[in-house]
């Protein structure tokens, strides 16, 4: 199965082609013509489905997306749908990672256990027919003190996952992370219901609701 990724991000590419390869889904890069996308939803799976909704109707075949947010309990579940202009639109990682910190340090939040945080990431395919598979992943874990490692994107330096070692996700090796990997779950489950091992998708794709 081929799909066209909406996705404009590199590292982002390059891991849900990862999580991907071994149920037999190639992606297709964003076509360079197509514009940036607003992403003004209200929910990540509004925005992974503007995404996908504007790549499947610009290129006339299946397009997958998809919409990640980090969410503290100690910030009301922010950054939340904002995570990726948490500090501004220009999406600077390492701003974003700064304000993060920066509010939790405001907040007087210093303990692991007050810093709870958990990644949630709706992914998405869409047809141009209207027809769509969604499938969800959620990794709960803390925020760290601060960055740590240079591996992985976005919030991966101060993200420790409670199913790992006491890493943050920027320490891990890239298989390490996407085993337990909000992304990584997603995609899997996304490719199971899409029936990608063999080939064709399956009946469970719906409409829009």
């Amino acid at each position: 199965m081929r799909l066209v990724t909406a996705s404009a991000n590199p590292a982002k590419v390059a891991e849900i082609a990862a999580i991907l390869e071994p149920a037999g889904v190639d992606l297709e890069p964003r076509p360079a013509t197509v514009p940036d996308v607003i992403e003004d939803a209200d929910t990540l799976e509004g925005n992974a489905r503007l995404k996908a909704v504007a790549i499947a109707e610009a290129v006339g075949r299946a397009a997958v997306a998809d919409d990640t947010g980090l969410e503290v309990d100690a910030l009301d579940g922010a950054p939340g749908v904002h995570s990726a202009r948490f500090a501004g639109d220009e999406r600077d990682e390492a701003a974003n990672v700064a304000k993060l910190l920066r509010d939790l340090e405001v907040r007087g939040v210093g303990s692991a256990r007050d810093r709870r945080a958990r990644f949630r990431t709706v992914a998405l395919v869409r047809w141009p027919d209207g027809l769509e598979v969604i499938a969800h992943g959620v990794v709960e874990g803390h925020i760290a003190a601060e960055p740590r490692g240079n591996q992985g994107f976005g919030y991966d330096p101060v993200f420790v996952p409670d199913e790992g070692d006491g890493r943050t996700f920027a320490e891990m090796e890239a298989s390490e992370k996407h085993a337990i990997s909000h992304r990584g779950r997603a995609f899997r489950t996304l490719a199971a219901l899409l029936g990608a091992e063999g080939g064709e998708p399956s009946e469970d794709r719906s409409p829009p609701s």
